[in-house]
């Protein structure tokens, strides 16, 4: 499985919104199914940006999380990447098709990017 950053995206975008104190398992996105999706959140989890476990159920193979909130990290990561101009731009420069980059990479060009807009050096 490839990384989707627009889902990546999509995931953070949606666990923001959810009221504080709650936890949720059901997650759709259109255009995507369900084991990509837990995949992702998985990918979110481990990387320390969303709070949850992720769940197997291995005798049925299926996959699913049960997530609480974004972390620290996954705030500061989202707010980097919620400018749509900015995220296309690093679409396009960033994670480019056949590019190689690393998450870190991303946020750091991100974060970058966001200084310059607003006229950090």
């Amino acid at each position: 499985m490839k990384r989707d950053f627009d889902l990546i995206r999509s995931i953070l975008i949606d666990i923001e919104k959810m009221p504080a104190g709650t936890q949720r398992e059901d997650f759709t996105f259109p255009g995507y199914d369900v084991a990509t999706i837990y995949q992702h959140i998985g990918l979110l989890i481990e990387a320390g940006l969303v709070k949850g476990e992720y769940l197997i159920e291995c005798g049925l193979g299926h996959a699913g999380a049960l997530v609480s909130d974004l972390t620290w990290n996954g705030h500061d990561f989202l707010n980097a990447m919620k400018d749509d101009n900015l995220w296309n731009k690093a679409k396009e420069h960033v994670i480019k098709p056949g590019a190689s980059f690393t998450f870190d990479l991303l946020l750091e060009w991100l974060k970058a990017k966001a200084k310059e807009k607003i006229g950090l050096p």
